[in-house]
């Protein structure tokens, strides 16, 4: 199987693997307990909780270590409004964990506001700023998007905002290609499977300062901002990608970034690109006229080739991609489009013989 579906999850790096390793077996502790063996494991997430702000560029206690980056998102959103009821400002283009925390806010009365994108997908920085005022309790606007990898002008953003309220982004997608300055960012969402690390663990950097109502009440784990028993295992292994995905990182835009560029230029005269914009090494999105989507990805998977239609968390849903009609495209258009997404383990070899396969599957259908 030629696997192009990273950005819907990721192989788990042998760093990762071999980080978590221990904590799989003999040092089981909780690390919430007194005694040594919750000590071994506490100790553990301690110093994982210091790695992953050295490579962020902020102190230990800004991190807080979450379920994934869904939950991360959630915590964001629904922790900042439900301080006090503030408004929220968003895109149409944000991942579904944004955009229904964002609805379910105003449902229980925090004003909301989902600003329009062009058709690349990019929102107006003045527009954010213009909408955003002094009863808004957060900004949230991702770092580059699910689906397209196009990249959202957060430097214009942070400008145009001038500290006027939180500001959110979630740097699921762009983390693994691209670092995250922190000036002008108050949170941060991240997650460990799409780095190669394991699923159901993620991390939120929330600045110092920034108040949150936490969502899951219990035992006031991570400084009472995210209560519950930590996922030892999943904290280390995913801050062992972390730190594997920023040392391979000057690699991975050149060799991943070949091999999708490779990829696009050998089905250039079959496919449609979608954008004509700054996007992530890892990502092409391409239209396929005439041919629907879940069809194509039967097809491929046949002749070995893992794609998707969007977003992991609704690729299976029946409803058109939420980001390609924010685009402005038709259902139809949207339809014919897939997400190829590149990952550390891709090759250019791979994306040749992708192409390939792709190219005779649809000369197939073409002759039908």
């Amino acid at each position: 199987m030629i696997y192009l579906d990273h950005a819907a999850t990721s192989p788990m790096r042998p760093q990762a693997r071999a980080a978590m390793e221990p904590f799989l077996g003999d040092t089981f502790g909780n690390p919430s307990g007194v005694h040594g063996v919750s000590r071994r494991a506490k100790n553990a997430v301690e110093e994982a909780r210091e790695r992953a702000s050295a490579i962020l560029g902020c102190s230990p206690g800004e991190i807080v270590f979450t379920g994934g980056g869904t939950e991360s998102d959630n915590l964001a959103v629904k922790g900042r409004a439900l301080l006090g009821g503030g408004g929220i400002v968003t895109t149409a283009v944000e991942h579904e964990a944004v955009l229904e925390a964002a609805r379910f806010c105003e449902r229980l009365g925090s004003k909301l506001a989902i600003l329009e994108v062009d058709a690349q997908g990019r929102v107006d920085p003045d527009r954010v700023a213009g909408v955003a005022g002094d009863d808004t309790a957060i900004v949230s606007v991702m770092a580059a998007n699910n689906e397209t990898g196009v990249l959202q002008p957060l430097g214009e953003i942070r400008t145009a905002m001038s500290g006027r309220t939180a500001l959110h982004t979630d740097a699921v997608q762009s983390f693994v290609s691209q670092s995250v300055d922190l000036a002008g960012l108050d949170l941060v969402s991240l997650s460990g499977h799409k780095l190669g690390g394991p699923k159901g663990v993620g991390l939120l950097y929330v600045r110092e300062g920034v108040a949150l109502e936490p969502l899951v009440h219990g035992g006031g784990q991570e400084l009472g901002r995210r209560s519950g028993t930590l996922n030892v295992a999943g904290i280390v292994g995913m801050v062992a990608a972390m730190e594997a995905a920023v040392a391979d990182r000057e690699r991975f835009r050149s060799e991943v970034g070949a091999a999708r560029d490779v990829f696009e230029a050998k089905l250039a005269g079959v496919t449609t690109p979608t954008l004509d914009t700054a996007r992530l090494v890892q990502h092409s999105h391409l239209r396929f006229g005439g041919l629907r989507n879940e069809t194509l990805l039967v097809l491929l998977d046949r002749v070995g080739i893992a794609a998707s239609a969007g977003s992991a968390c609704s690729s299976g849903a029946a409803t058109v991609s939420h980001v390609l009609s924010a685009m402005g495209m038709t259902s139809a258009e949207a339809r014919e489009c897939l997400r190829f997404s590149f990952g550390w383990s891709s090759t250019v070899a791979e994306a040749e013989e992708a192409a390939r396969r792709i190219v005779e599957v649809l000369e197939r259908q073409s002759g039908s």
